[in-house]
């Protein structure tokens, strides 16, 4: 695929839960500028082969991953067949996989509060642990977890969505602080509410009430949160470790008051 700007070229970048939405956005940007994509899903199959197939026609190159990120050998796994495909190197990794199911807390039980931890927050743990053994040998690296702007801004119905994503924060942060001396620098994006097909049918409330509350007066797109992960990987910024970049067309910037 030929490069944009050759922002990341040369990189080899495994893109989770990469089949549609924002993780498509993510891997179809990376390669634009440059970087070969392992391209990650669970299920979605079918749509991770037509992003992977995308990115080839382009002249770029790519390859379709499984696992399961809820299980850490899964995890593993898949970082060690996506250096295996990049000839024993992995310059990128973005934690995007996750699940945002809605339920009342009252109602919550303990599996169903693990289920939701277990997608966002320790499969973001695992991946990123084991991409950092290969990182630490080959000069450094990045890693980026798409967190939300619900880690600092809770919604009705999504108590279990929220606290993970705020800890997924947390743990870049710390990250960054420990994997540092090794030239790795670990980041998370929050993306406020982005586009999908059938959104406004599906939501035409929470749509507009969005788009009135914006200061940019759009949703977002996959590809901004794709832009910010790409910034985030490439040597732009390279002064640029433990920090949240929030991707929201400026609603947190909306006094609630």
């Amino acid at each position: 695929m030929p490069a944009v700007n050759g922002l990341l070229e040369g990189q080899v970048a495994l893109v989770t839960g990469a089949g549609g939405g924002i993780g498509r956005g993510i891997a179809l940007r990376f390669a634009e500028e440059g970087a070969a994509v392992a391209v990650h899903c669970r299920t979605s199959v079918g749509a991770a082969r037509e992003v992977a197939a995308r990115i080839r026609d382009a002249g770029g190159r790519a390859v379709v991953l499984r696992a399961d990120l809820t299980v850490e050998e899964e995890c593993r796994r898949l970082v060690a067949e996506a250096a295996e495909w990049g000839g024993g190197r992995l310059t990128a990794l973005v934690n995007n996989a996750g699940v945002q199911p809605v339920q009342e807390l009252a109602g919550m039980t303990a599996a169903e509060w693990r289920a939701v931890v277990d997608a966002n927050l320790t499969g973001v743990f695992a991946c990123t642990q084991a991409a950092v053994e290969v990182m630490r040998g080959a000069g450094g690296g990045t890693v980026t977890h798409i967190a939300s702007v619900e880690a600092t801004h809770p919604a009705p119905l999504h108590a279990h969505y929220c606290a993970s994503k705020a800890a997924v924060v947390m743990h870049a942060r710390s990250a960054a602080l420990e994997y540092g001396p090794y030239g790795i620098r670990v980041n998370t994006v929050s993306p406020g509410l982005v586009d999908r097909p059938g959104l406004a049918e599906d939501w035409p409330e929470g749509v507009r009430r969005w788009q009135q509350s914006a200061p940019a007066g759009r949703l977002g797109r996959p590809e901004d949160v794709g832009d910010a992960c790409v910034f985030l990987a490439s040597s732009l910024a390279s002064w640029i470790t433990g920090h949240d970049l929030v991707v929201d067309g400026g609603v947190s910037a909306r006094p609630t008051w």
